[in-house]
């Protein structure tokens, strides 16, 4: 069983130590001493608290797709030449980068700070565990 000391369930969640301990004493997780004596939260319990607390801004465009991977965001960056373009997206805590042609970005009317949403549908999607993982 995975278990992840309160301090690592802060950083995977982009919160504060303080912030998780308050959810512990508010009952909203449960965390247990290790061997060590160390306050360490279930991993499993962590996954489904990080997905209930996930919040996705609502999807501007309105639009029906069987891709479900939508990220909401702004665009932070278009570097364009004469036929392709570059575009960078902050979609909360995620960097997204997206390869166009330079006209599509003409069309969309894509520039810093124009709210779009970047739709991924993949194929393949690569996880990775880290070495030694729990």
């Amino acid at each position: 069983m995975p278990q992840f000391r309160l301090s690592e369930a802060a950083r995977l969640l982009g919160v504060s130590d303080d912030t998780v301990r308050r959810w512990v004493r508010a009952g909203q997780l449960t965390a247990f001493d290790d061997s060590a004596g160390r306050k360490v939260v279930d991993g499993a319990e962590l996954a489904a608290f990080a997905k209930a607390q996930a919040e996705q801004p609502e999807d501007p465009s309105g639009v029906g797709r069987s891709a479900r991977n939508r990220f909401v965001g702004l665009v932070t960056e278009v570097v364009t030449d004469k036929v392709m373009a570059q575009v960078e997206l902050q979609c909360g805590s995620h960097r997204v980068v997206s390869l166009m042609s330079a006209e599509a970005v003409r069309e969309l009317g894509l520039r810093p700070g124009v709210l779009a949403v970047a739709v991924v549908k993949a194929t393949t999607v690569v996880v990775e565990t880290p070495e030694g993982s729990r």
